[in-house]
């Protein structure tokens, strides 16, 4: 089916993202997969090549947000060539909108040329031993000291934590306030009593350096308060629909690229004699995921262009969330089935896509979250 959703433009775009995934990740992605971390080089590099801060003015060294479907087609090809390693996504449509959206002046000018350089790698800090999806469970607080906050508590399962140098930390200001008493503290690298614990050992996504951040009577300056105070939570739910669409593109691009493969694979591979695909079963299997693929592909098309026209709320957000990733997961399950034994080996791509994919269909919002969010939009 013809998509209709790019210009030309979009797509020359997408040959430069094409060009720097094959010239500077790819070559170098299971070596990062081996240390657990992605070089600060490539952040260096996809700033050079101005793939960082789209949407950031461009006197801070931004491409002036030219609309979502950029951000989209980037989010799309880092899916089908399976690094979720190397987080831009996070960086560009999860924590950029926080500093464009929310920053002071001086904010910019410290820190977005940075941002857009890959100078400065960011990172956000919500999720506690004791608290996911429930910001009233946040337990890190941060104290008015006049001329800055004293913060203290941890934070888990941070996404870039040992290489950030700006960590968006939510932190209760107000302790009676419950979920409206939190606000948006930034963190700097070097700060005193800031640290980094264990980068995690995760089942997949080896090179994406997720980590325990601990916070021990930091002082955070006043100046360092981004937003509102005690806005945290409006500003946040301000932000998910973009953060939750961003990863259901990648996640259909992942999955399509996964049954392009298996395809072909399927053509190739022979058993009793004959290629598989000539087996019924195999052809139904097939079937099914390119149809489940094209109406999910449709369905979060539309989402992308209401994005980008500033229509897509947070039920369509869930939905296109929920669906898209367990979908990913799915077809990665019987994709991996049909390689047989050599799809349980981590030197094929379908291995990878197994234990990388998994974790989708949790960060940003469980499925749960995004069921509940729909069925209360439904039924309330």
């Amino acid at each position: 089916m013809e998509r209709r959703l790019y210009t030309a433009e979009h797509e020359a775009f997408r040959e430069t993202v094409r060009t720097f995934l094959a010239k500077e990740v790819i070559p170098y992605y299971d070596q990062w997969e081996k240390d657990g971390i992605v070089s600060r080089d490539v952040w260096r590099a996809a700033g050079r090549q101005g793939l960082l801060g789209l949407a950031v003015e461009e006197e801070y060294g931004g491409g002036g947000d030219p609309g979502f479907r950029f951000s989209a087609v980037l989010a799309e090809e880092f899916g089908r060539a399976y690094t979720p390693g190397f987080a831009i996504g996070l960086h560009n449509d999860m924590i950029g909108p926080y500093l464009t959206s929310l920053a002071t002046p001086e904010q910019k000018r410290r820190w977005l040329p940075g941002f857009c350089s890959g100078e400065l790698v960011s990172a956000i800090a919500m999720t506690e031993p004791g608290a996911g999806s429930d910001l009233q469970g946040i337990r890190t607080t941060a104290e008015d000291k006049g001329d800055h906050w004293l913060l203290n508590g941890s934070k888990v399962f941070i996404s870039n934590g040992i290489l950030a140098d700006l960590v968006i930390v939510v932190a209760r200001t107000t302790p009676e306030g419950g979920a409206h008493g939190l606000s948006l503290l930034v963190v700097e690298r070097g700060m005193e009593g800031f640290e980094r614990g264990r980068n995690l050992d995760k089942i997949g996504q080896k090179a994406q350096d997720t980590a325990e951040l601990f916070f021990n009577d930091v002082r955070v300056p006043k100046e360092n308060l981004l937003g509102d105070l005690n806005g945290a939570f409006v500003h946040l739910m301000t932000n998910l629909a973009q953060e939750r669409i961003t990863i259901a593109i990648a996640a259909i691009a992942g999955a399509e690229h996964l049954l392009e493969i298996t395809t072909e694979y399927v053509k190739e591979r022979e058993a009793f004699g004959r290629p598989l695909a000539r087996l019924q079963h195999v052809r139904f299997e097939i079937a099914e995921m390119a149809t489940e693929c094209a109406v999910t592909r449709a369905f979060l098309d539309r989402c992308i262009a209401d994005h980008e026209d500033g229509k897509l709320d947070a039920v369509h957000a869930s939905m296109a969330k929920w669906w898209a990733t367990e979908l990913q997961k799915r077809v990665a399950d019987r994709c991996l089935q049909l390689h047989g034994g050599y799809g349980y080996m981590t030197e094929y791509r379908v291995a990878k896509a197994f234990t990388d994919g998994r974790v989708q269909t949790i960060y940003g919002g469980t499925t749960e979250i995004m069921k509940e969010i729909i069925g209360r939009s439904l039924l309330s």
